[in-house]
């Protein structure tokens, strides 16, 4: 009969609710895609939204640097475009940004690298699958990799792929600036 009990009591303890009545289960929190966009600091284009930024003709010298967050080469050498950007804006040089992050980095990588890093110049993303497309016609040389630079003005375009010590940027920017 004690055996009996002990068991009884064995199980009843066992059984005993720890889950108390007050306790509320959230919901998990999905972010608001929509805001996410509009906090942005960039803006998306495919190739034919991008193509014009790639060919102004406002008498300016433009230097388009393709990059992307994941890329160290790329990541090396953004303060050297900051930095020429900085000194050389008021000479009538246009620096942009160009990210080949991946969509679903936009938010997570990206915007968070912009901030962190207080970029200045304009950054835009390039989210275009058709790479067989828009490679050659930014510049038939290029094998797709990065980091990849395009210094163009009205009559005259460059383009470069490889990474630029601060010095090689501004050497190669000053032929354009003649």
């Amino acid at each position: 009969m004690k055996k009996v009990a002990v068991l009884v009591l064995l199980i009843l303890m066992s059984c005993k609710d720890t889950s108390t009545t007050n306790e509320i289960i959230k919901p998990e929190v999905v972010p608001n895609v929509a805001q996410l966009e509009a906090d942005r600091q960039f803006e998306v284009y495919d190739y034919d939204g991008l193509a014009p930024l790639l060919n102004k003709t406002d008498g300016k010298v433009h230097i388009v640097n393709f990059w992307a967050t994941w890329c160290a080469p790329c990541i090396k050498e953004l303060p050297y475009f900051e930095a020429v950007n900085e000194k050389y804006k008021d000479k009538g040089v246009e620096l942009l940004l160009v990210s080949l992050d991946f969509p679903n980095k936009y938010d997570t990588a990206l915007q968070p690298f912009i901030e962190k890093n207080n970029l200045k110049a304009k950054v835009v993303a390039l989210d275009d699958v058709d790479q067989n497309r828009w490679i050659p016609a930014i510049a038939e040389e290029w094998s797709g990799a990065i980091p990849a630079t395009i210094i163009y003005n009205n009559d005259k375009r460059q383009f470069y792929e490889k990474s630029f010590t601060q010095q090689e940027l501004e050497t190669e920017l000053k032929q354009f600036l003649k």
